[in-house]
């Protein structure tokens, strides 16, 4: 039952800010050398991440993995392209989307799954300025209705 185990690294948040979500993948990252190490020490962000597809393979541009800081001259170049692992049918899929709906790739998670690293990527439209103001007002009402419910409860 090891590969049940779910370990969330890293999730972007700016994403599901920026982006209406419209479908998730899941799929693997090929890493190399000290970035397991790292990734699995929680050194990466997002930052402005996306990705492209290249010859029928998904590319992660822009991820950054930190250096590992136990590292020797082997050590892994932290904002290098990195190839995304899934399914050929998969892609295909996604790349009639992107290039007939102008969408975009986002990564949303970067988790463990049993000793294998995965990232959860997602078709994705942009949000408008109002959008991004609504979601802003409902958060703020949320958080007032829960401050107010936490004050009568005392």
């Amino acid at each position: 039952m090891e590969k049940d185990k779910f370990k969330l690294i890293l999730k972007n948040k700016k994403a599901f800010f920026n982006y209406e979500i419209i479908e998730e993948l899941e799929c693997g990252i090929e890493l190399v050398g000290t970035e397991v190490k790292s990734v699995r020490m929680g050194r990466v962000s997002f930052g402005d991440s996306y990705i492209t597809i290249k010859d029928n393979t998904l590319e992660l541009i822009a991820f950054t993995i930190q250096p590992y800081s136990h590292g020797s001259v082997f050590n892994h170049q932290g904002d290098r392209k990195r190839r995304l692992l899934a399914h050929k049918q998969e892609v295909k899929k996604f790349k009639r989307k992107v290039e007939s709906k102008g969408m975009t790739i986002v990564p949303l998670e970067i988790y463990l799954k049993g000793n294998l690293i995965k990232m959860k990527i997602a078709l994705a439209r942009g949000k408008a300025v109002y959008d991004k103001k609504n979601a802003i007002k409902e958060r703020d009402l949320n958080k007032d209705a829960r401050r107010e419910l936490k004050m009568l409860n005392y």
